[in-house]
């Protein structure tokens, strides 16, 4: 599998509501772009604490859920950013249903693995001024995805995403995020997650606060 990123979307820390700062507003970089354990060299996260880190070094929300949202935002002027949700790569085609937990993925010179679904939060919905687009994430399974970086490198836009070793055929993003996040995963599914070794440590101890 092989998909083109249109596009590679950095920020930097903003003042954004109450006092605090977000750099979910993310922008085009023309380009070789370099790649490091903690996600893109120019890319910044105002709260190390629920964000970027080893295990969200790079975020890809799909470009196609674009459109969906433009359904339900009536063409909102943010969806015509690549970067909108905060997204790190600008990718068509591929979206939770088609990835796992534990896909390796070769972008540019850097080695990328599928670490965990995003987890929606308020700053989405003050970005869009739009209060029941967390809600809609979470019935939806539009979440996106983080990788951890495997091998550092380099890219830009153009080059090609290419998934080079699958990880766990049964743990979709989408399944992963609809176990964990809907409230209707089941005991042995939530189990199953919290000894699967590819999902990112925090999501795992999660799953097992969410037993029944």
């Amino acid at each position: 599998m092989k998909r083109e990123v249109t596009a590679i979307c950095v920020g930097s820390a903003r003042a954004f509501r109450d006092g605090k700062k977000s750099a979910i507003a993310k922008q085009p970089v023309a380009g070789p772009v370099r790649i490091l354990t903690d996600g893109f060299e120019p890319d910044e996260q105002a709260d190390r604490t629920v964000h970027g880190g080893p295990e969200m070094a790079v975020h890809l929300y799909p470009l196609d859920h674009h459109v969906y949202w433009r359904s339900e935002l009536d063409e909102h002027r943010l969806l015509r950013e690549p970067g909108a949700f905060g997204s790190n790569l600008a990718v068509s085609e591929l979206t939770e249903s088609d990835v796992h937990i534990g896909d390796r993925f070769r972008l540019g010179s850097a080695l990328l693995e599928i670490s965990q679904p995003r987890q929606p939060c308020w700053k989405i919905e003050h970005r869009f001024g739009e209060k029941r687009m967390v809600a809609r994430i979470i019935a939806t399974a539009r979440s996106g995805w983080y990788f951890r970086v495997l091998e550092e490198g380099e890219t830009r836009a153009g080059d090609m995403l290419e998934r080079v070793a699958t990880g766990a055929t049964e743990w979709s993003v989408r399944r992963t995020f609809t176990t964990i996040f809907s409230g209707k995963g089941s005991n042995e599914e939530l189990l199953q997650l919290s000894e699967l070794e590819s999902l990112a440590p925090k999501l795992r101890d999660k799953t097992l606060t969410k037993l029944r």
